[in-house]
């Protein structure tokens, strides 16, 4: 009996446990529903389109003046005021928050003196620095301030605009305005309750109009008629005696939140286009599953050719890149207009994700008598220390300087600078038995022979490089700390360079490089975030350490061998690009990119395998 009773006692007590789980599990389910439906809803009323601010209906009774209150808060700015600080960290913050909009960057930058300001700006590693200017608030006043917060983006925005035919949505938008500015002051007053009904009314109407329509083409048929009825309404309103300070103070407050969605959708217009420029081709990326695919299924040999890829008397091509198209242009292009490929070598290094597609490409690809080497660079079993955690590609910064202390932004001019990343200084570790090589970036189009940089005698310089005399070193000088430096000395760019490896081990250039990285990481750590520069760590400690490492080290190319600008600026000559030796597509408009500039695909496209079938099956040729 005992032992029954026991068993009855413990069952009860088990089924009310069960009992009140279910409930739980019940009331979970019913709140996971409820939640993202109040989530939504509280999404639709915050987040208004141009056209559209809801409106309460109002209390017939004592409540008028709260009623109105509350309209007047929903009619005022919903989105911050505050000016953008730099758009690659904004970028960061959007991809890393779910349901965000783009913010403004957490990041300021310390006391920079009023030549120069540098912010991140990213395409293959790049940042942007800026000249000092005030800014206005509001949607972008003109295209200098435009430029110099948005970067390439208010380029090609402004050669990619089209003329919308929208002139009566226009018309409208200025209709729902001014009625919008009436509507408080008129409904409270009693007397005009049948205005107000009508106002409100027709604000609705046009509302919902515009929340459907972007062009005249959207618009109802009766459109028109709508459109005079406001009119007359707002006429109506007008002829009201009125305190005008309360429809300014509307008017100020309908402008501001008018202002602020400017500027949102600009800077969401922004990071989708910079989405666009670091998000990799769906072309591209077929191409490069397909290849790797194959290359686990065919099996193709590699050819022994070992002598030649540690030969000092051949002509050695090193290439950084993770863009299998983009190297193939590179190489196709230098054999093309080389007089002898027999000498020729080439050497790409890329990280694990890409080396069996470039593999593949290259054991399937043949390029006259050159020879090619795919190298993983992230290979720690091959190269030992010369290994890093991932591939870096050159790094870009965007320079704007004002052309004087006094001028506005919109005067500025803008330079793009490449310089060396972290995986540049591994090249003497890597190839231990060479004594020069040229160092070709991925964004680069050869148009003549480059043989004659074979026989430059370059005065016991490291690099051969492209100096840029119209960005010195002292307005870089908030960024290279306390070291000493020659003020007045030119910056340089990658994209075509001439190594001299000898002379690097010599000095030991690495050794320098890697410990003034470290040193301005180690710095950079006990800073402030308030007062580190806006620079991400990391591409800082790659600009300070590599124009330090190589002061006076680097021998300046005649500037007929490069021409730049062909990933960021319209108005190159034509001339000069036919001329160029090599064409260097430094910004974010890539050649392989949708957004590339048009006009200057063709040079690029031309060193495509338009017969080729993986490039025809991924549409890599359109």
């Amino acid at each position: 009996m005992k032992g029954g009773s026991g068993g009855g006692g413990g069952v009860a007590p088990a089924k009310r446990r069960w009992r009140g789980l279910a409930i739980a599990v019940l009331f979970l389910v019913v709140l996971s529903m409820l939640v993202p439906l109040g989530f939504l809803l509280g999404l639709h009323s915050g987040f208004h389109s141009a056209g559209h601010i809801p409106l309460q209906r109002p209390s017939p009774s004592g409540d008028r003046s709260s009623h109105i209150d509350n309209l007047v808060r929903k009619l005022g700015p919903t989105l911050p005021k505050d000016v953008l600080k730099g758009f690659v960290n904004e970028a960061k913050n959007e991809t890393s928050s779910i349901n965000a909009t783009p913010r403004t960057e957490q990041k300021k930058g310390i006391p920079i003196p009023p030549q120069v300001v540098m912010q991140p700006f990213t395409s293959k590693n790049i940042s942007r620095i800026n000249g000092k200017a005030k800014m206005k608030s509001g949607v972008e006043e003109s295209e200098g301030f435009c430029d110099l917060k948005y970067g390439s983006y208010c380029i090609w925005r402004e050669e990619n605009r089209e003329e919308m035919q929208d002139s009566m949505v226009k018309k409208l938008k200025d209709q729902l305005f001014v009625a919008r500015a009436y509507f408080p002051s008129i409904a409270k007053i009693p007397a005009q309750s049948k205005l107000s009904g009508e106002l409100k009314q027709n604000i609705q109407e046009v509302e919902h109009v515009l929340s459907e329509s972007t062009t005249d083409a959207d618009l109802p048929p009766e459109i028109q008629k709508k459109s005079r009825r406001m009119e007359a309404v707002i006429a109506r309103a007008k002829s009201v005696s009125l305190d005008c300070n309360n429809v300014d103070k509307k008017l100020r407050q309908i402008f501001d939140l008018t202002e602020d969605e400017a500027n949102f959708h600009m800077k969401q217009s922004a990071f989708l286009y910079q989405l666009a420029v670091q998000t990799m081709p769906k072309s591209l990326h077929c191409l490069s599953m397909r290849l790797t695919v194959e290359y686990f299924r065919d099996h193709l040999f590699d050819k022994e050719l070992s002598e030649k890829y540690s030969d000092p008397t051949l002509q050695h091509y090193v290439i950084f890149s993770n863009n299998v198209i983009a190297s193939s242009v590179v190489i196709n292009s230098t054999v093309v207009h080389a007089r002898d490929t027999v000498n020729q070598v080439f050497h790409v290094l890329t990280d694990w994700q890409n080396y069996y597609a470039m593999k593949h490409w290259f054991l399937r690809n043949t390029f006259r008598d050159a020879v090619v080497q795919v190298l993983n660079i992230e290979d720690s079993d091959s190269y030992g220390k010369a290994t890093l955690s991932h591939l870096t590609l050159p790094v870009e910064f965007r320079v704007s300087f004002p052309s004087n202390d006094s001028a506005p932004a919109i005067h500025n001019r803008t330079q793009y600078v490449s310089i060396f990343s972290h995986s540049h200084y591994l090249l003497p570790e890597i190839f231990k038995n060479l004594e020069k090589v040229v160092v070709l970036d991925d964004d680069v189009v050869v148009q003549q022979d480059l043989s004659a940089l074979w026989s430059l005698n370059m005065g016991g310089k490291v690099t051969g490089a492209i100096e840029i005399c119209s960005v010195k070193m002292d307005q870089l000088q908030s960024y290279l700390g306390e070291h000493s430096f020659q003020k007045h000395s030119c910056s340089w760019m990658s994209g075509l360079n001439v190594i001299d490896l000898a002379r690097w081990r010599d000095l030991d250039i690495s050794e320098t490089y890697w410990k003034l990285v470290k040193e301005h990481l180690w710095q950079q750590f006990f800073t402030p975030l308030e007062c580190r520069n806006e620079v991400s760590m990391k591409e800082g400690s790659a600009l300070l350490a590599t124009l330090l490492s190589f002061q006076d080290q680097i021998y300046a190319l005649d500037r007929v061998w490069v021409l730049s600008g062909l990933g960021h600026d319209y108005g190159l000559d034509i001339e000069g690009i036919k001329k160029a030796a090599v064409l260097h597509y430094n910004g974010n408009m890539k050649p392989w990119l949708d957004l590339g500039i048009p006009k200057y695909k063709e040079y690029w496209k031309k060193f495509l395998n338009h017969e080729d079938q993986y490039l025809s099956e991924c549409n890599v040729n359109r």
